[in-house]
């Protein structure tokens, strides 16, 4: 299934007019990509509220660029090339030194614009969700994969390439961000980068990866026990799993992001641990493994239906451990769809 980049374009030009500029010079490498399919790492697109559009790129790209159905020409400059007075710019992509230089000398000024393209990705079309479907598969399957092989005395690094090489081997283009396992004491940190750290009998080990799939991420994650759990560790594993299942059963297109989040995070802090779940419910996933939009106490906004997105609760103890359960989701009228199904039962390995 393929992407309907003109209709994406059109959406696009018919907010300029709101906006009060009659172009838009996009420059985030990803909004590139969704308008265009162009994925480079320097590329401009300008799209104009009569519906027009022109893609510029340097000599590295201008092949691919000439393949798309977009008018496209090469310029060194790229950016420079695109750029007229009174045209939006994407104020969250362009650095201050590229906009001083586009706006030097000219009559009237660059207008710098929040996000345009972005609430657009939010909501995908099947071709979109297809692929998402497939990431979230591979990712799936190379858990499936992995876990007999995770035993004492393995390391968190091995553990994160068994992983990575597991989801590349399914057709994975790589992983969708940097692998984290954290063994014992340090699943207390959300973000814990692998170590040399061997894994031990009587561990939690936390697992939060995904792969890439034609540009598209996975996010998932699972924490297993390394032996029977101890009473307390059962206890911190079923109050997230519970808080899990509340955040998941309260998506639903028109409820406030605020509102998912709290669904589950009210489980947890009534069980005396919110000091100890410390960051966002989740966030949205598509050509980025992070995008719009987020759910959490302070963020604001209704979801969508088609909107993949993350619900990940954590309790973290410090100095003794943590456990984290994630899904990818995406909205619906008749009830949320899951698309990373592993088991979210306590595995004892």
């Amino acid at each position: 299934m393929s992407f309907d980049y003109p209709a994406r374009r059109a959406r696009v030009a018919g907010l300029l007019p709101a906006h009060g500029v009659h172009a838009l010079l996009v420059t985030s490498p990803v909004n590139v990509r969704y308008l265009t399919g162009l994925a480079s790492s320097n590329a401009a697109v300008l799209i104009r509220a009569d519906g027009g559009a022109l893609l510029v790129t340097d000599n590295r790209y201008i092949e691919a660029a000439r393949a798309l159905d977009v008018p496209s020409e090469e310029a060194a400059d790229v950016a420079g090339r695109l750029a007229e007075p009174g045209t939006g710019i994407e104020a969250a992509s362009m650095s201050v030194a590229a906009y001083l230089r586009l706006g030097e000398g000219r009559g009237d000024r660059l207008v710098p614009l929040g996000p345009v393209v972005e609430p657009l990705r939010a909501v995908k079309d099947d071709a979109e969700l297809d692929r998402i479907r497939t990431a979230c598969a591979i990712t799936d399957q190379a858990f499936t994969d992995v876990c007999p092989a995770i035993a004492p005395g393995m390391t968190e690094r091995e553990l994160a390439r068994q992983l990575e090489g597991r989801m590349a081997e399914l057709g994975a283009d790589r992983p969708a961000f940097d692998t984290i396992v954290a063994a014992g004491e340090n699943g207390a940190v959300p973000h814990h980068a692998p170590t040399s750290r061997e894994l031990r009998a009587g561990d939690l080990v936390t697992m939060d990866f995904g792969a890439r799939y034609d540009g598209y991420h996975a996010d998932m994650t699972r924490t297993v026990s390394l032996g029977a759990p101890a009473a307390w560790q059962r206890e911190l594993y079923d109050l997230v799993a519970a808080a899990q299942r509340a955040g998941r059963h309260a998506l639903a297109p028109g409820a406030t992001a605020r509102e998912v989040d709290t669904a589950a995070r009210s489980v947890i802090e009534e069980a005396g641990h919110g000091g100890h779940f410390r960051h966002g419910l989740g966030h949205g996933v598509g050509l980025e493994i992070h995008e719009e939009p987020f759910l959490g106490p302070a963020r604001t906004g209704r979801l969508e239906d088609r909107v993949p997105i993350t619900v990940e609760p954590g309790v973290y103890l410090p100095g003794r451990g943590g456990v984290r359960i994630e899904d990818t989701l995406v909205t619906r009228e008749g009830g949320p769809e899951l698309f990373t199904k592993t088991t979210k039962e306590l595995l004892v390995l």
